[in-house]
C-alpha cells in the first residue's frame, strides 16, 4: 500500500482545501480540517480507482513529508 502526502491550506472563508502533489487534479474541500482530510482520503481512493479503471499507471509517491517553517 502506498502513502501519498497531502497539503492542506486554510481558505479565505475559513474552510480548508487539500491537494496531493503526486496526483495532479486530486483535490478536496472541507469546512473543518478533519472534514477536509476525510474528503481527501476519499478523493485519493476515487482518483486511483479511476486510473485503474482507465488502465492508466498509478503514480508512485515521490513526496516524503511536509513541515512547517516559521518565517
Amino acid at each position: 500500500m502506498s502513502s501519498y502526502v497531502i497539503l492542506i491550506e486554510r481558505a479565505d472563508d475559513g474552510g480548508f482545501g487539500a491537494w496531493c502533489p503526486d496526483l495532479p487534479g486530486c483535490v478536496a474541500l472541507g469546512d473543518t480540517y478533519d472534514e477536509c482530510v476525510t474528503e481527501m482520503r476519499e478523493a485519493v481512493a476515487f482518483h486511483l480507482a479511476g486510473l485503474r479503471d482507465a488502465g492508466e499507471p498509478i503514480p508512485a509517491p515521490t513526496a516524503i513529508g511536509s513541515d512547517l517553517i516559521a518565517a
